[in-house]
């Protein structure tokens, strides 16, 4: 295997506009459908479609028996240009 036939790290998906992406999946219990669970899942994403959440939301519908209920989407770009803020003044002490 070589460097170009890994999967791109965090830094490297940053780069390319990818997010960390944190979804909060509420879903039914298969024994309880009066219960809702919740289940975080987090990972580098790009937004506004989020294709990864969508692959493993694809993959919960076929193969995991918790109906869903409700998925909250937030996501934070980790990378960014750097802020200057001034400072009213400065003050040495001895």
């Amino acid at each position: 295997m070589t460097a170009s036939d890994e999967a791109p790290g965090p830094l490297e998906r940053q780069l390319k506009g990818y997010r960390l992406t944190t979804a909060e999946i509420l879903y039914h219990m298969p024994d309880h459908p009066g219960l809702l669970q919740s289940f975080v899942w987090q990972h580098y994403d790009l937004a506004p479609r989020y294709p990864e959440l969508r692959k493993f939301l694809d993959f919960w519908v076929k193969n995991i028996e918790g109906r869903l209920h409700a998925v909250h989407v937030a996501r934070q770009q980790l990378i960014g240009p750097a802020v200057a803020v001034n400072v009213p003044g400065m003050w040495e002490l001895h």
